[in-house]
């Protein structure tokens, strides 16, 4: 038997430099086996300092994700290298590989560097430039660097950039919380002159935000920065160097604008040789101005921003005006990187958007944002630009100003976004399937970005709440993305408690939303600390944001009153719900209140389950007891003793059933009336932002499953597969943000990236797949696939905390073969329709059960077939609305947007207010269908 445990991860550390921001970083590890059912018995986990003496310490039992800290606190810059094995019924382990860490975190009082900017700025977001020659003795054993910015920077020590990341430091809410990038330059020091420099723009702390023509700055109008570098000596002596007015700046720099909506400027003529480097005569610079200081900063906990992909040019277009246009076959967030040679002066214009229209760049999504980079060429042969202070969400790109006959060999796009490892994958026997999958994951990526944001490309890029309230399981399986978003919600709660509980519409709060609370995104404060504990066996951000649920909770609870129920104010409801008008997303089939109320019982619940995991069973209780006050509440306003809820429409139902609302016979019947008004819509989507994540959830769990594959593989508008079919390569934030002569939408708000409607994928990998966490962190997976019709196969893949997970199934004749790989240290449950449930240890298993067809009898189409009978066969449905396209599209169309397919109407009924004249056209365009069924 070979058993090898893989080198301890570090919680939320840098995997490239080895930064760990906490004094008692939690620890994980895997085991690989050959051994089937294998279990952890103890570990021994071990520290070793860098004069090769250390400690070892034991852990019993089968903790191996996010095991706390077992040594004393680390010291700043301490580092270390820790190693795991483990032991099982024959032994111990070989030790790990090691994992080696340096303490990021500044120690108590070490911050000292003030903020720094120009004296006389010329515009809002002036750029500048710093930078300060120092001394380097002999016996130099190490150097690190600190720094943080109110805007965005790069420093450089002697010419060479410290690190690759982008737009440093990201976006927090500035005036409650800053990050510090740590970062060892001994390297790129030398004993005598050495130099540091700094670029620096506004980035968003100078950007303006807001809508209706009143965008301005919220935090402030020039950026500054503040760094600080530590010289450690081999004699144990130690200097700092911290920004202050001695530091030399100019706004002379080649960046001549920069910012997050306008794109770049940039005057390759006006680069200073040598400015970065010790030597250089800055006497025609100025001393710094020192700005105002901001809050303590602190070591950074999430993933950094870095280029991560390449893109070649796809395809050179030339569009009816007669511009160069370059197509990168994929909507992407990143920016250009040109290499170009010509006459000093010239510029290169680079446009982006997300679409083409008319065969001309589709800019009217991007509202106010310019979203252009200008180069202007120095002259010097060859040069290579790519914006550095900002960032585009784009598929397209048009080039004006390319001296020279162009080759787009000279042109990469460049994939950007905090740099996550990516954990989880599908695959199914569904083309269009796969490829949505794909538009998910190209989403997540390109709004992933220091924070979870909604669109990457117009004039709003924020954090909005609602949106990863949604998209969180989702996100949480595809990438390690616990760090990510635990930081996110530190800056949540910050903003929370400056608004008295209420929960922002976004964070960083650049609306100053947090007044006004609305249901769905401010449950965002109770739902993601509960899936990231459900996915990766995280309890410590629970712990950290539950006084965040409660100040949440209390909130509503306080709305709603004796009633127990949240009625009126402003709501967001059923979000861009396919029926509401371009102008007016928020106008949804389902009633806000019904919206709102259900999400005061979700959040009480999830409080109540909250407080339950940390042990303070009096807050379980009460909060329970309100959940159930509210349950009940909503029961009797919102149902009726038929089992109707008052808003008849999917996602009230949806709500009803997932968030357990309606349990046993209740919810059984709503489950019905959902699948009837799925089928009356043709199986087209119905939902918004608040019911899309749940509905194929609702139908099935309450087993009708076939509805929620006609909705999964519907391709018309509204649906999924309907973006695909239109060439999508990423999800839209409209059903029909293309409609489907090509055009735009016409409403002021679309975007082609933007994540919130592809949480379905969640759905995929735990429903349709089958993969599921039965315990938090999979330390119990549960296996429960569920073949739909009309796929033949489908598989997930998830590297969770405990290993690689797989779960899939593969349909030949009516045998459904299933397949498993459960990891080591963990279990699952197994849920197959024809046994009862059964539990397995880890390894690769496989079962098989018999799943006969379900097709209906194949009858010819009649003017007396009822609507239901029609939809409910999938080839006659497919083939009525084929002969209309034959005999009248456009009049097909229009009968496919007005035909409730129900039980008690017949086709003759739909044809009422047809013209008998083309009604006889569609009867006779099935006369050969028909014969074929007759036969």
């Amino acid at each position: 038997m070979s058993t090898v445990v893989t080198p301890p991860r570090l919680e939320h550390g840098d995997s490239q430099a080895g930064n760990v921001a906490s004094a008692r970083p939690r620890l994980s590890w895997r085991t690989t086996t050959d051994q089937d059912g294998w279990h952890q018995l103890a570990a021994e986990i071990s520290l070793t300092g860098p004069d090769g003496h250390g400690q070892v310490v034991a852990v019993d039992g089968d903790a191996s994700v996010l095991v706390d800290w077992p040594f004393e606190d680390l010291n700043p810059r301490q580092r270390g290298e820790v190693r795991v094995r483990v032991r099982d019924d024959a032994g111990w382990s070989d030790w790990s590989a090691a994992t080696s860490f340096t303490a990021a975190f500044l120690g108590e009082g070490e911050w000292a560097a003030e903020f720094i900017g120009l004296p006389e700025p010329q515009h809002q977001g002036h750029p500048f430039l710093a930078r300060l020659e120092f001394e380097v003795r002999d016996g130099l054993s190490r150097a690190t660097w600190y720094a943080t910015a109110h805007g965005t920077y790069q420093a450089s020590f002697n010419g060479t950039d410290v690190d690759d990341q982008i737009l440093k430091p990201g976006w927090t809410p500035y005036e409650f919380r800053l990050v510090h990038e740590t970062t060892d330059v001994t390297s790129l020091l030398s004993p005598g002159k050495n130099a540091v420099a700094l670029s620096v723009t506004g980035g968003w702390y100078t950007e303006n935000f807001g809508f209706q023509g009143h965008a301005g700055p919220v935090y402030g109008e020039q950026p500054t920065v503040a760094g600080q570098l530590l010289l450690e000596y081999a004699d144990g002596s130690t200097e700092w160097l911290v920004t202050g007015g001695h530091w030399r700046v100019t706004g002379e720099s080649p960046w001549v604008a920069a910012g997050i909506y306008l794109g770049e400027d940039y005057d390759a003529r006006l680069e200073q040789p040598g400015w970065d480097r010790a030597g250089f005569d800055d006497s025609g610079w100025g001393d710094a101005q020192l700005g105002s200081a901001g809050v303590l900063p602190g070591a950074r906990t999430s993933p950094e921003v870095r280029v991560t992909q390449l893109l070649e040019v796809a395809e050179v277009l030339t569009s009816p005006s007669g511009k160069l246009v370059l197509d990168f076959g994929q909507n992407l967030v990143g920016r250009l990187r040109i290499r170009v040679s010509g006459e000093a002066g010239s510029t290169v214009t680079l446009r982006h958007a997300e679409v083409l229209e008319n065969g001309e760049l589709g800019v009217r999504p991007l509202r106010s944002a310019r979203a252009t980079d200008n180069f202007t060429l120095a002259g010097s042969g060859t040069e290579e630009y790519a914006p550095t202070f900002t960032f585009h969400g784009f598929r397209f790109a048009e080039i004006t100003g390319w001296p020279g006959e162009f080759d787009p060999g000279a042109v990469t796009a460049e994939v950007i976004h905090s740099d996550m490892r990516r954990t989880g994958w599908f695959d199914s026997s569904h083309e269009l399937l796969n490829r949505l999958h794909e538009n998910v994951v190209w989403g997540m990526r390109g709004n992933f970005l220091y924070l979870p944001t909604d669109c990457p490309q117009r004039d709003e890029r924020m954090g909005w709440t609602g949106d990863i309230q949604i998209f969180g399981p989702t996100a949480s399986f595809l990438y390690d993305c616990d760090g990510f978003l635990a930081s996110w919600l530190e800056d949540v709660w910050h903003e929370q408690q400056a608004a008295g509980g209420g929960v922002a519409f976004v964070v960083p709060d650049v609306l100053r939303s947090g007044d006004v609370p609305a249901a769905a995104w401010g449950d965002v404060a109770t739902v993601l600390p509960t899936v990231l504990h459900e996915r990766f066996g995280d309890l410590g951000v629970v712990e950290r944001q539950y006084p965040s649920m409660k100040a949440w909770t209390d909130l509503l609870l306080g709305l709603a009153g004796d009633r127990y129920l949240w009625e009126g104010g402003f709501q967001f409801g059923d979000w861009v719900d396919p029926d509401s008008p371009p102008e007016n997303p928020a106008k949804a089939k389902t009633d806000p209140d019904i919206v709102a109320s259900a999400f005061l019982y979700r959040s009480t619940d999830l409080l109540s389950r909250a407080a339950e995991l940390l042990g303070d069973h009096e807050d379980a209780d009460h909060y329970s007891a309100l959940a159930e006050k509210v349950r009940q509440a909503w029961l009797a306003e919102y149902t009726t003793p038929a089992g109707r809820i008052v808003s008849d429409a999917q996602t009230a139902y949806a709500l009803a059933i997932e968030f357990g609302i309606a349990e046993g016979e209740l919810a059984a019947v709503l489950g019905r009336r959902l699948a009837e008004l799925a089928r009356r819509d043709g199986y087209r989507i119905s939902t918004g932002f608040v019911g899309t994540p749940l509905v194929n959830d609702a139908l099935t769990r309450t087993g009708h499953v076939e509805p929620a594959a006609r909705m999964l593989l519907q391709t018309e508008c509204p649906s999924w597969l309907y973006s695909v079919g239109m060439g999508a390569t990423t999800v839209w934030e409209r059903w029909d943000s293309l409609l489907p002569d090509g055009s735009i939408n016409p409403g002021e708000m679309t975007s082609f990236n933007h994540y919130a409607l592809g949480s379905v994928a969640d759905w995929m990998h735990r429903v349709v797949a089958g993969l599921a966490p039965a315990e938090p962190g999979y330390k119990k997976v549960r296996i429960a696939p569920t073949p739909l019709p009309g796929l033949h196969h489908a598989r997930a893949r998830h590297e969770g905390p405990y290993g690689t997970i797989e779960a899939g199934w593969r349909r030949e004749g009516s045998t459904v073969t299933v397949e498993a790989t459960v990891p080591p240290n963990s279990t699952a449950v197994v849920e197959l329709p024809d046994r009862a449930p059964f539990e397995v240890g880890s390894g690769t298993h496989i079962w098989q059960f018999e799943a006969p067809g379900t097709d209906s009898p194949a009858t010819p189409i009649t003017l007396l077939t009822t609507l239901a009978d029609i939809i409910d066969d999938a080839e006659a449905h497919a083939e009525l609305l084929a002969a209309w396209d034959r005999v009248d599209p456009v009049l097909g169309a229009d009968f496919r947007a007005r035909t409730r397919w129900i039980q008690s109407q017949t086709l003759s009924a739909a044809f009422s207010i047809v013209s008998p004249v083309v009604a006889d056209k569609v009867m006779g365009q099935l006369e050969d269908f028909n014969a074929s069924r007759e036969a």
